[in-house]
């Protein structure tokens, strides 16, 4: 099978959760032997300086079904220790492009200090 007629596997089911500057798409997708996994993506929007439209930066995880329960034990065992270190851990309001806006203009009308040898501010 040449490169150009390889496909992109199905996706069957799919689900977005917006944390912040960052969108998680959860995709069950549908491999060539019919079996089904999850790709998780994490799509982060970045603004570079003198760049007028934002890009999205993107990362991959590729979870197959002989592990879900290997993964989800990992993953409530470690967000039990943060639970348990922080306390109650409160969600992150929604994040908007106005917010971004709003910062710099603040930045701009207070005078940047900068810390030992002008790195930390």
């Amino acid at each position: 099978m040449e490169k150009d007629e390889r496909r992109e596997p199905e996706i069957v089911y799919s689900r977005s959760v917006k944390a912040g500057k960052r969108i998680y798409y959860l995709d069950v997708r549908k491999a060539r032997n019919e079996d089904l996994y999850l790709c998780i993506t994490e799509s982060k929007r970045r603004q570079a300086e003198g760049e007028e439209a934002p890009s999205f930066e993107k990362h991959k995880l590729f979870l197959y079904k002989e592990d879900f329960a290997h993964f989800t034990e990992g993953l409530q065992d470690v967000i039990g220790y943060i639970q348990k270190q922080l306390g109650a851990i409160e969600e992150r309001p929604e994040w908007t492009p106005e917010e971004k806006e709003e910062k710099a203009a603040e930045e701009s009308e207070e005078p940047k200090k900068k810390g030992i040898f002008g790195i930390f501010k």
